[in-house]
């Protein structure tokens, strides 16, 4: 046995409940911090920051860190910081890459030229457009991210609205456009770093994820854009005239206005084809599979980065790099966690609950996990629980995996804070003068919601369990 596992064994032994309980408080005031980020104004990075350092330091005073050499893949003994193997690093990659490639891919007009071809096809007639726009948004947020997904459509829709006289359906649509960003959210195992926290530990592959989740997400879109519809009002277009003027308007739209270069455009389409295939079929790609969908992903980002490899770092730039440096400490805290038994403890806690047979456990496990994700970061949630299942030695094949990712994904429909998307839509909404409390929010959201997070747990009952 390395000195690491030696090490590791014996702190695991030593811990003991008052030890235990004291970095619990610590975890506890993580996601406190995080549920409240705008009232402490400091951003995710800053706060997971902090509880990494302070927690590292404790831990590590305590003697509850291994210590000694670890073993990398050619059987070299290293010294390593023991912070630096708490980090997942292929998550950090597949954010990472993933990030540039959309970034880059963007520039090339062609995500704007799908929404406003889209617009044109629904010929301004309002329930039509909620319903390609709400397909849009579903799709987006699988393939790109959530809050990138808003910020087009919803951009997009306030326009539409404004230019077809509709600009009283605009509160509707941007409520509609982002809750399915939760439900798209589900769709793929890179849709959502839930997904990609929780998939990779279970070792879902993105094919499976995605064969998976499917049958729901178009059931969930459809019931959403169904109930959406009937509570604001979001009819079609009645009379000859009304019809004429609307698509008389639309007609305006120019889908070409952002693209600069045809050359590139069709490049940033083709790449995005081949990246989406790439990533399904990871797992079965000679040399590929081995590298894992990071190493896709950062490979798929760089070969965009050629077309602009001169101002490279203006892309640099515009990473969000908060997010980055949040996993990464988020990773170290829960990894401190563990030695000091806190997931251990928490594992101990879900037991009876999960051992109230697969029905009851994975229904319970499902609607907390949305509860909790609903007033904070579904991402610490999500490591937490994944990191706790996998202890338990948790089949890939239980559907308590899947009610961890339904429940920390859906549950960002409940408030504003649930998740980054949904916050976005809010703050649309006060950019055209459009009233939307956190109260009236919650509100208006939660019929939604609670038909999303029921239809979730029947669905996960039925036909994800093992």
């Amino acid at each position: 046995m390395t000195g690491l596992g030696a090490a590791a064994q014996q702190a695991h032994q030593e811990v003991s409940i008052a030890t235990t309980l004291f970095f619990g408080l610590f975890l506890v005031a993580l996601i406190v911090c995080l549920a409240l980020e705008e009232k402490l104004h400091a951003k995710k990075s800053v706060i997971a920051g902090i509880f990494a350092i302070v927690t590292l330091l404790l831990a590590d005073a305590l003697h509850l860190l291994p210590v000694g050499s670890v073993t990398n893949v050619f059987g070299e003994q290293l010294q390593l910081p023991v912070y630096i193997p708490a980090i997942d690093w292929n998550v950090i990659a597949i954010i990472l890459g993933a990030s540039l490639f959309v970034d880059v891919t963007s520039r090339s007009g062609l995500f704007t030229w799908i929404a406003i071809r889209l617009t044109k096809l629904s010929k301004g007639d309002p329930l039509r457009l909620l319903a390609f726009y709400g397909l849009l948004t579903v799709i987006f947020s699988a393939v790109l991210n959530n809050v990138t997904a808003m910020i087009i459509v919803g951009s997009l829709t306030a326009v539409s609205l404004e230019k077809l006289g509709q600009r009283s359906k605009l509160l509707g649509f941007l409520l509609i456009e982002g809750l399915l960003t939760n439900i798209g959210g589900l769709l793929t195992l890179i849709s959502s770093v839930p997904n990609i926290i929780v998939g990779t530990a279970a070792g879902i592959s993105f094919v499976r994820f995605f064969l998976a989740a499917a049958p729901f997400v178009a059931v969930a879109t459809g019931l959403t854009l169904w109930l959406g519809a009937r509570m604001f009002g979001i009819r079609r277009l009645v009379g000859k005239d009304a019809r004429q003027e609307a698509r008389r308007l639309v007609a305006d739209f120019d889908e070409n206005d952002g693209i600069e270069s045809r050359f590139f455009f069709w490049f940033g389409a083709a790449m995005t084809v081949m990246f989406i295939l790439t990533i399904a079929t990871t797992s079965l790609l000679p040399y590929i599979r081995e590298l894992g969908m990071g190493y896709v992903a950062m490979g798929f980002g760089m070969i965009m980065l050629l077309r602009f490899k001169a101002v490279a770092d203006k892309f640099y730039q515009a990473l969000d790099w908060d997010l980055l440096g949040f996993f990464a400490a988020l990773f170290v805290v829960i990894n401190v966690m563990e030695h000091a038994r806190v997931l251990d403890l928490i594992g101990r806690g879900l037991a009876p609950l999960i051992g109230m047979g697969e029905i009851a456990g994975t229904g319970l496990l499902l609607v907390l996990s949305a509860v909790f994700s609903s007033v904070t970061d579904n991402i610490p949630l999500a490591a937490m629980l994944a990191k706790i299942l996998s202890g338990m030695q948790t089949a890939g094949d239980s559907s308590l995996w899947w009610a961890v990712v339904f429940g920390a994904n859906l549950g960002g429909n409940i408030t504003p804070i649930g998740s980054a998307s949904t916050l976005v839509a809010v703050t649309i909404m006060h950019r055209h003068q459009l009233e939307m409390s956190f109260a009236g929010f919650v509100k208006a959201a939660v019929p939604f919601a609670a038909l999303q997070i029921v239809l979730a747990a029947i669905y996960v009952l039925l036909f994800l369990g093992g």
